[in-house]
């Protein structure tokens, strides 16, 4: 039996989280135009996971610690994991996952993941907090992977959709190689000044990744129209994605990242892995604002 959806409003946004993985599948402006992914399973089914324990693919399907291997899926187990439901109220939710004997094989550690998604006026936060309940230092990366409806529901052309970053991103991106591993960083940036013009050849290899982000912000949409604004302060990594053709666009922050090529260090040497001390929290945020 399917948990059952949590709904929550503002004045100017409704939004539904599913228990299953703590994930945000439905985010409605104030006249009920969908902002997110219609989830074509033709393209992707996915909504808004949360990424954790780690963010990407790992070399082999496996990470090593302390010299033994452990098999992960990609971007990790609690988005196909099931949260109780903490603390509910008209515009906020927390939910919570813990360790179990299923996580512990794969994932030796005690701990406990929050997820909470609040709305305030047109702004939507979802802070992600990772607690080390055991008794030696825990790893951990946190990622953000949602999907926004492409176009938005405002009457706009889908090719005159933009991604504006809040500050200059010179550096080459990141290639994906097959496994979806980190190749080399030899791709020129798309963006013209700060503007990504958003088209379908863009990602007909993979995702845009930058290892190395500046911009601890960025703006979706069509100017003249309401857009997105979509604040990452926490993450050093971003990636925006879609499949051509799709309904989505995927813009992604990390902390964390898919191995490198041939990579075959401890997870400590993981890109983006936290170490958590025994005890210790840690907290990851995002914020979408519908702006008009």
């Amino acid at each position: 039996m399917a948990a059952r959806m949590i709904e929550l409003a503002s004045e100017h946004l409704s939004a539904r989280i599913d228990p299953l993985g703590a994930e945000l599948v439905s985010l409605r402006d104030a006249d009920a135009r969908e902002l997110m992914t219609d989830a074509d399973p033709a393209y992707w089914t996915g909504h808004a996971p949360i990424l954790f324990p780690i963010v990407g693919a790992l070399n082999g399907g496996v990470y090593r610690l302390d010299g033994r291997e452990y098999p992960l899926p990609q971007h990790g187990f609690a988005r196909r994991s099931t949260f109780e439901v903490i603390e509910q109220s008209g515009d906020a939710a927390t939910l919570r996952l813990t360790d179990s004997e299923a996580s512990r094989a794969v994932y030796p550690f005690a701990f406990a993941l929050d997820v909470r998604h609040a709305l305030d006026g047109p702004t939507l936060t979802t802070t992600v907090t990772a607690h080390n309940r055991g008794g030696r230092d825990m790893p951990a990366g946190i990622g953000f992977h949602p999907a926004f409806a492409w176009p938005l529901p405002y009457g706009r052309d889908r090719a005159d959709h933009r991604i504006v970053f809040n500050a200059e991103e010179p550096a080459k991106l990141a290639r994906i190689v097959p496994g979806g591993l980190i190749g080399p960083a030899d791709r020129e940036s798309p963006l013209v000044g700060r503007t990504l013009a958003l088209d379908d050849d863009l990602f007909a290899v993979d995702a845009l990744v930058w290892q190395s982000i500046r911009s601890q912000s960025v703006r979706y949409g069509v100017e003249g129209a309401p857009q997105l604004r979509i604040d990452f302060p926490d993450t050093p990594m971003l990636g925006i994605w879609t499949k051509p053709g799709a309904a989505f666009v995927c813009v992604e922050p990390w902390h964390g990242i898919a191995d490198p090529e041939g990579f075959a260090g401890e997870i400590w040497e993981k890109p983006g892995i936290k170490r958590l001390a025994p005890g210790e929290t840690w907290s990851v945020a995002m914020q979408v604002t519908l702006t008009h």
